[in-house]
């Protein structure tokens, strides 16, 4: 195993798997231009494999307080579940700077691949109390939704949009060497 040292480059090598317990994979966008609306995807996965980090999550497994949402966002008036059914990330440049992370990557939603740039934190390696080798990443980053053909909107009584057109995209992920 490598150890990352404050101001190392480089990140552990071996393979790491998600720890789904530890881990979340969401979203968050502005709604009515007073809250944030959140949601998260109960089913995810991630590893980190030579220095390249991959992940994707099944969009049948979103998860917010309103089923009747849930149920809209599986559409294709946003992430059209049937015909997409996973979105995915995959790394193509991880720079490490201390603790601070930026993934260089693709992001595939509703069909469409962009390039975007996620960036966060990079804890560990540590030692859990079971002998397991853990790392953690706190990483996020804004896209627009329309470039991912996610257009749905409504208007509201004073003509703004209901929905904001910019979303972050959160991971929270907890890896275990496999």
């Amino acid at each position: 195993m490598t150890t990352i040292e404050r101001g190392q480059t480089s990140l552990p090598s071996g393979t790491w798997t998600v720890d789904p317990v530890h881990s979340s994979v969401g979203f968050a966008v502005r709604y009515t231009g007073t809250i944030t609306f959140k949601g998260e995807f109960a089913d995810f996965d991630a590893a980190l494999a030579d220095e390249r980090l991959e992940g994707s999550a099944r969009v049948g497994s979103i998860e917010v307080d309103d089923p009747n949402l849930a149920g809209h966002l599986q559409t294709p008036d946003f992430f059209d579940a049937e015909r997409h059914p996973e979105l995915r990330f995959t790394s193509t440049d991880l720079r490490l700077d201390g603790d601070r992370l930026t993934a260089l990557g693709e992001l595939t939603m509703k069909g469409t691949t962009k390039p975007v740039e996620l960036v966060g934190t990079f804890s560990g390696p540590v030692t859990d109390g079971y002998g397991n080798e853990r790392i953690g990443f706190d990483l996020e980053t804004v896209v627009n939704r329309h470039d991912f053909g996610i257009s749905w909107n409504m208007e509201l009584p004073d003509g703004s949009p209901a929905l904001a057109d910019d979303v972050t995209v959160t991971a929270h992920l907890g890896l275990v060497q496999a």
